[in-house]
């Protein structure tokens, strides 16, 4: 018995030292990256900084912002970047907060930063010259190693996160401790992950101690399936103002803009429904957003837990998903669908659509309403009191088309919300309205406020999906919906037609052509100077 137990000591004190050397091994690498960027910093933060107009911009944003209290609902954080701050510091380490960067991924950025190149193609998805080798063409190759942590939680996590890629993407996940490559799934300090497959063995990728949410795990598998963030893109600074007094300083650095050197978007548009998109209090060090989207509306949308359709478009295409299909023998989808790759003759649709075709209203929870010349009322009840205040695996969703006579506005108002935990992206619970010309976005999603959303009616399907959601107790949201009268084309409110006092001074910074910012903001401030009336 001795002997025994001599030998299962010394097998387990072996694993544990190699354990122990691993993670050392690991440690010393993602050091000598960071040391390597961080000596990058005062570049970085220099292109980072704001010109005086975007300053001007910037302080006419924050004023239809308002004060957003943001909750903080476990112990661990509620968000990436939060726990990750809580996980020894490993935040700071690694790039933009939850990255693993290989050596030769540290130098082309590093590269790109001391070349000041980052005007290049507007890019996304990691695509360098090793592609197709950098994606899982065969499958994603996976298993659970219980030695480092990865107890029932992680596993229910991951397996839920790869199945919201899995279902509508071409992308088979198989768990294997034998294949190669594969990912090995551990419990390590924080949520983090490679991007890409990087080689023929075994790459890790941790949901530690707060990251055992699917929403975390779907954004950590999207990296390991090649995404970086969406807030790195190129063009971002046409979409959202980075407020660089509110993040945390040695934070900085980590809102590097990628390159064109290895990554590619597909053409496809910025979405700040993206699930691989912080939050807007990311790296925040005194509560305050460090993210304001150009169209403030949108400043609750940020930080999702759902994949986005223009997400799933883009992987798609970067799994050559969309070449499956035939198109003379594919199902011919409505309002921006796309062949699912797994049965052409279906569609994958955008939030709020469904069918066969896109062209019906999702099945489950919510209705057809269609609005009247007098304001009507309804309320909903989204969840299940008798449930407790338990956050659950996945949402209880309703979806709502309102319709209204063609060329009609419909007006929307949400006059009062139940009281709920208060989280970037609505995480827990919300009310989405998409009153988008292009119906394939994000729709802009609530949980603080009692709004109102103007839309025209286009008498060829909804006027706008409206999608209360849950993730924990009961959302009550009232909505008076109504049409608002004739309209031309415009899909919300355009306001009057004067411009702000700030112009004079816009002026002489060319801001008309300046394109860092989109015509909205230009619509918003300057309209007339810059020949934007309707």
């Amino acid at each position: 018995m001795r002997v025994l137990f001599l030998v299962l000591l010394l097998a387990l004190v072996s694993s544990h030292a190699q354990k122990t050397a691993m993670f050392q091994k690991f440690d010393k690498r993602v050091l000598k990256i960071r040391e390597k960027l961080h000596n990058l910093k005062d570049k970085i933060r220099k292109k980072l900084q704001l010109s005086e107009a975007q300053n001007v911009v910037l302080k006419d944003l924050l004023k239809y912002v308002g004060n957003i209290t943001i909750a903080r609902i476990s112990s661990r954080g509620d968000s990436i970047t939060a726990i990750n701050g809580n996980s020894n510091g490993i935040g700071e380490l690694l790039y933009q907060g939850d990255i693993v960067l290989t050596q030769q991924q540290a130098d082309e950025i590093a590269k790109d930063i001391e070349n000041g190149q980052t005007s290049r193609s507007k890019r996304q998805a990691f695509k360098d010259y090793n592609y197709p080798n950098t994606i899982w063409s065969k499958g994603v190759y996976f298993y659970f190693d219980t030695d480092a942590g990865a107890g029932e939680q992680v596993k229910r996590a991951f397996i839920l996160g790869a199945q919201m890629w899995q279902k509508d993407t071409c992308i088979n996940f198989y768990e294997s401790n034998k294949a190669s490559p594969r990912v090995r799934v551990i419990s390590a300090d924080g949520c983090w992950s490679y991007v890409g497959k990087l080689s023929q063995e075994q790459q890790d990728l941790s949901l530690g101690s707060g990251c055992e949410v699917p929403g975390i795990a779907a954004h950590e598998i999207g990296h390991a399936l090649g995404f970086f963030h969406t807030h790195s893109r190129y063009d971002r600074d046409r979409f959202i103002t980075l407020n660089t007094r509110n993040i945390e300083p040695g934070w900085l650095d980590q809102f590097n803009l990628e390159s064109g050197d290895t990554n590619d978007n597909y053409g496809i548009t910025y979405d700040y429904g993206s699930i691989m998109h912080y939050g807007a209090h990311s790296s925040s060090m005194n509560k305050e957003p460090t993210m304001i989207p150009h169209d403030p509306r949108f400043i609750e949308t940020l930080g999702s837990y759902f994949i986005s359709f223009y997400e799933l478009l883009m992987m798609n295409k970067h799994y050559k998903c969309t070449a499956i299909c035939d198109s003379q023998q594919s199902a011919q989808c409505q309002n921006g669908g796309f062949p699912h790759p797994r049965n052409c003759r279906k569609c994958i649709c955008p939030s709020g659509y469904g069918g066969d075709f896109c062209d019906q209203r999702p099945p489950g929870c919510g209705q057809v309403l269609r609005a009247d010349t007098k304001p009507n009322t309804f309320r909903n009840v989204v969840g299940d009191k008798r449930r407790g205040q338990v956050r659950r695996e996945t949402y209880d969703i309703c979806t709502y088309w309102i319709t209204a006579p063609t060329g009609n506005r419909v007006e929307v108002m949400i006059k009062s919300l139940s009281q709920g935990a208060n989280t970037d992206g609505c995480t827990l619970w919300g009310v989405e309205i998409n009153t988008q010309q292009d119906q394939r976005h994000t729709g802009y999603r609530h949980l603080l406020y009692s709004f109102m959303m103007t839309v025209t009616a286009s008498g060829t399907g909804p006027s706008g999906p409206v999608l209360p959601n849950t993730q924990i107790p009961t959302v009550d949201p009232r909505k008076p919906i109504r049409p608002g009268g004739p309209s031309g084309p415009n899909t919300q409110t355009s306001g009057s037609c004067t411009d702000d006092r700030k112009c004079t001074y816009l002026r002489s910074t060319n801001f008309c052509r300046d394109g860092s910012f989109p015509p909205s903001v230009k619509q918003n401030l300057c309209p007339t100077m810059c020949g934007l009336c309707r």
